[in-house]
């Protein structure tokens, strides 16, 4: 059995997770994920997929994000009807958000045909909602550590990733003739210490591996969070201003509500207002409570019949309405809204009048990817394009690091060493390519581990008979 892998997606790149495995005749795809950040990589999107999606068996995605699985209403759209298996809060997870990616996508066509700032006479979005809703009846939930044979000779298994809730490290099998080997993807893996999840699952053989690089050339730990977040709140209200956070709503909103929680009841801050302006984050914080047993809150909270997310002074807002009238408040207040990277979603519209104003404060908490708004605000931009007009930065922006969900570069070292023995070849993906290059590197100075770092479409022989 001869086994292939050729990498489609986050090669050199944080985005576009797509890795494409034939297996003796049988192909998999691993993650199908969406292109963000530089218009030459989200132009990928637009493209007819790289391989044939009639050729494609079985699809397996590792989590939620859509950078990870946004592709997946494009590759039904153009043929695909196998099968999708994830861990089942990832299958309820991409009922929200590839609903939600859908709608934005329609939003951003309508209003960028009504703004005239597309250069196509009549913009299409990527996908719609109807093309989003013809993947659920494909999904296949599978709970952790349960394996689902694939084929006769090709099985998976889900180990926690710790990433986000439902987030999965990937275990495959492949049952040759004479050998059995096993391809591990890391998946993104999430951190040691994370106040809500429980830490990546250990895993102590692989023949392959692949793993991600997010992180892979720095640290990403803050040892006082709550003082250094305290701080920039307390000197934004002491101005008279507001603070907006971009925030994924998987993940790094329930985590900043725990932080502000904690922060407002130990009076390191004031009782203020916090206005989670994303429907979808507040249908993902509804699934904690129903997948209590995934994550540490529930001895401290569930037992009581509270939740940190009922806090009184949380504000969730739904309607679109609601969200507008959120621009006239000018001071003591706190704005939760997606995306994190600033791409899309409501927080344009708090981005576009918040920039200017010198007393609020934007306050960035995850990865900024190359090519993004965030990225660009991050690294001090004093004008920034939102709906093909651009608007002045002249609010204080704070980088909040510590609170990624991605492990950082000595926890994902830390996890690598629990392998026993070498890999036939480590891959790393999923990483600007200078933090992947770090990365390979250092493996291959510490394990004296063989290490590729992927370009885009390259193809490697990984089994050539078993």
């Amino acid at each position: 059995m001869h086994v292939r892998y050729k990498a489609l997606g986050a090669a050199r790149s944080v985005t576009g997770s797509r890795h494409y495995f034939e297996i003796g005749g049988f192909n998999l795809l691993l993650d199908c994920g969406l292109f963000q950040g530089f218009k030459e990589s989200r132009i990928r999107n637009w493209e007819a997929f790289p391989v044939n999606v009639n050729d494609i068996h079985a699809v397996v995605i590792s989590h939620a994000h859509i950078d990870h699985s946004g592709y997946l209403p494009r590759l039904v759209k153009e043929g695909y009807s196998g099968p999708i298996f994830c861990t089942k809060v990832t299958e309820r997870l991409l009922r929200i958000m590839l609903l939600d990616s859908a709608k934005l996508h329609e939003e951003e066509a309508e209003w960028a045909f009504k703004k005239g700032y597309s250069r196509h006479s009549k913009p299409l979005p990527l996908y719609t909602v109807k093309d989003a809703e013809m993947v659920f009846p494909l999904l296949n939930p599978v709970e952790f550590d349960d394996e689902i044979s694939l084929n006769p000779r090709v099985s998976v298994r889900f180990l926690n990733a710790g990433h986000i809730l439902g987030a999965a490290i990937t275990e495959i099998v492949v049952k040759g003739e004479t050998q059995e080997k096993k391809i591990v993807f890391s998946g993104d893996l999430g951190r040691q210490d994370d106040p809500l999840l429980f830490p990546p699952s250990v895993v102590k053989q692989a023949d392959i591996l692949l793993i991600e690089s997010t992180y892979g050339d720095r640290g990403n730990i803050l040892p006082n969070v709550e003082q250094v977040f305290s701080e920039i709140v307390n000197r934004t209200t002491d101005s008279g201003g507001c603070v907006l956070i971009p925030a994924f709503s998987v993940g790094r909103t329930q985590n900043i509500l725990f932080y502000l929680k904690n922060m407002m009841e130990s009076k390191k801050i004031p009782m203020l207002p916090v206005y989670i302006d994303s429907p979808m984050a507040i249908s993902v914080t509804d699934l904690y409570k129903s997948f209590w047993h995934l994550q540490k809150l529930d001895s401290q909270e569930w037992g009581t019949g509270k939740s940190v997310f009922d806090f009184r002074q949380f504000i969730y807002v739904r309607e679109q309405s609601q969200s507008a009238v959120i621009n006239e408040i000018q001071k003591n207040a706190i704005i939760i809204s997606a995306s994190g990277m600033c791409t899309g979603g409501r927080i344009l519209h708090h981005l576009f009048h918040r920039l200017p104003n010198e007393n609020d404060t934007l306050i960035l908490v995850g990865y900024q990817a190359e090519g993004t708004r965030g990225r660009r605000l991050e690294e001090g931009e004093k004008s920034i394009s939102i709906f093909g007009q651009s608007v002045d930065v002249k609010c204080n922006v704070e980088m909040l690091t510590g609170l990624s969900a991605h492990a950082d570069y000595d926890e994902l070292m830390g996890w690598i060493g629990n392998l026993e023995g070498s890999p036939k070849m480590t891959f790393v993906v999923h990483g600007e390519a200078k933090a992947s290059l770090h990365l390979a590197e250092q493996i291959k100075e510490r394990f004296a581990w063989n290490t590729a770092v992927p370009r885009y479409l390259e193809s490697f022989e990984l089994f050539n008979g078993i």
